[in-house]
């Protein structure tokens, strides 16, 4: 029996990289997966892998940025499975405009907040009744080494992030009374993301040079253990917690 046997899952960004691979590892492991992300192809393909597996995953297109998109995901996994016990929000957008923080631009870094804490934050109070009611839940966020270290290039990138991580924090102080447990994972791992801009291109080939274990992180087989383990039971008394998936290249005190 998989570690998600019977519990069912909201991934959002699911149709490539480290969204994908966690989706798709949440079914292996039993859970029930409604997997969201605006590229509909993609998600059927991930349903289409998933199946025979002990879990079930139901692809639907969604906009993070548009706040209906969101009310109608949380609404599908309800009217799907019955409940909701997992929210993984993976998705980012803004990530094709990155830029040193003298060119930083408003509209450009809002759009980064938007697709990033807001979507995030809007998301978690949606799942939040469904969790409180059952007095279980398991919020796992994303975030990124760029917003502890400053990685230069990714202002509005690595803002954006910064929030995600402190919004991680308060809702595992404020809402661990209800048996939900909030923790952010941040990954360092090979993505479609990281051709989405020279800093990314840049970036990503200097990973192997600089990774303690000498190899850029696969999303199934690196990546989504740790994130699996983070929406299971055994990680009850994990809260608030910032977790590096990146083969030692940022080291979290």
């Amino acid at each position: 029996m998989g570690i998600l046997e019977g519990r069912t899952a909201l991934v959002v960004g699911a149709s490539s990289g480290v969204g994908y691979g966690c989706a798709l590892r949440f079914a292996e492991e039993g859970a029930n997966v409604l997997a969201c992300a605006r590229r509909l192809d993609r998600l059927e393909k991930l349903a289409k892998e998933a199946v025979g597996m002990a879990g079930k995953i139901v692809p639907m297109a969604c906009d993070i940025a548009k706040e209906e998109d969101l009310e109608k995901v949380v609404e599908k996994t309800i009217a799907e499975f019955g409940k909701l016990e997992i929210l993984a929000c993976i998705a980012q957008g803004g990530l094709d405009h990155q830029t040193n923080l003298l060119d930083a631009k408003p509209e450009l870094v809002l759009e980064s907040y938007i697709t990033g804490p807001l979507y995030t934050m809007l998301l978690m109070q949606k799942c939040f009744p469904y969790m409180k009611e059952q007095h279980y839940g398991r919020i796992i966020t994303c975030a990124s080494g760029s917003a502890v270290s400053g990685t230069p290039g990714f202002a509005g990138y690595a803002m954006a992030k910064g929030a995600i991580m402190s919004l991680t924090r308060f809702a595992a102080k404020e809402w661990g009374q209800f048996g939900i447990t909030t923790n952010c994972f941040l990954p360092v791992i090979k993505a479609d993301a990281f051709n989405t801009s020279p800093q990314g291109q840049a970036a990503a080939e200097q990973v192997v040079k600089v990774s303690p274990v000498g190899y850029f992180g696969d999303a199934y087989k690196d990546c989504s253990p740790i994130v699996a383990f983070m929406a299971s039971e055994g990680s009850h008394y994990m809260n608030g917690q910032m977790i590096g998936i990146c083969g030692g290249i940022q080291i979290l005190a």
